[in-house]
């Protein structure tokens, strides 16, 4: 019997940005201005960039931009992008434990929409590692997390949703004393097909990120707690972390 699929291969298929059609390119935009007035630019590399919306809204600013992601459907559905051919040769497919680069590659690094916390502890530390690994002397860091104290205060632990003849229903909770996420998605779309797939997300604090990048070689200067830049806390919508990388690394 074959083994099955790992949860993040599983998820992000292309009927993903089906029920999450709000994560477009408006939005990413807005984004892309904020990490671009905090230092992110020269060349840069957007981890995780699914479809490639990110990565379109740095091109539009000028930013010479790279994306690569593990989902081969979110990839191509950068085609339907306006002006796909902008992105024509930026875009490659790889894994963020083994990224497709040379070291010191990149001035400056984008990992957005809770896009880390999916390997398990080994796993995610060779994501750090290669954070580090490709990113230059001084070169910036930006991964946009979720707030673990905000997910455990209002963790909704069921809710459905009709749209458009599709059925979306979605059931979640803590595990681990609180340490990961779990939400369980079914879709029955409008000709009746159905999917369902579950994600598992590791909640990280800033202190346990500030001690692992660190040791890496990459500062954490800073946290805010959402893209209009509002302090970080227990109720802030976002966990977003600012990683510089110690001239003195010897990561490769």
């Amino acid at each position: 019997m074959p083994c099955p699929e790992p949860w993040y291969v599983a998820a992000f298929q292309r009927d993903y940005l089906e029920v999450y059609p709000h994560r477009d390119l408006e939005s990413a935009r807005a984004e892309v201005a904020y990490v671009l007035a905090r230092g992110v630019a020269g060349r840069v590399l957007d981890l995780c960039c699914g479809f490639g919306r990110h990565s379109l809204a740095l091109l539009e600013r000028g930013v010479d931009v790279y994306g690569v992601d593990l989902s081969a459907d979110l990839l191509q559905h950068a085609a339907e992008l306006p002006g796909p051919e902008r992105l024509a040769g930026r875009l490659v497919r790889g894994d963020a434990r083994r990224l497709p680069f040379a070291a010191r590659s990149f001035d400056g690094l984008v990992n957005m929409f809770s896009s880390f916390g999916y390997f398990g502890a080994e796993g995610d530390r060779r994501v750090l590692d290669e954070i580090a690994r490709v990113l230059r002397p001084r070169g910036r860091a930006v991964l946009d997390l979720m707030n673990p104290a905000r997910i455990r205060a209002g963790l909704v632990p069921a809710s459905r949703e009709e749209r458009d003849g599709m059925t979306l229903e979605e059931r979640r909770e803590l595990v681990e004393g609180g340490g990961r996420v779990r939400k369980r998605v079914e879709i029955v779309f409008a000709d009746g097909r159905r999917r369902s797939w579950t994600e598992d997300v590791r909640l990280y604090e800033p202190e346990v990120l500030r001690s692992a990048a660190g040791s890496r070689g990459l500062r954490l200067e800073r946290v805010d707690g959402g893209f209009d830049g509002e302090p970080f806390g227990p109720a802030a919508e976002r966990q977003i972390l600012h990683l510089t990388k110690d001239p003195e690394s010897r990561c490769e």
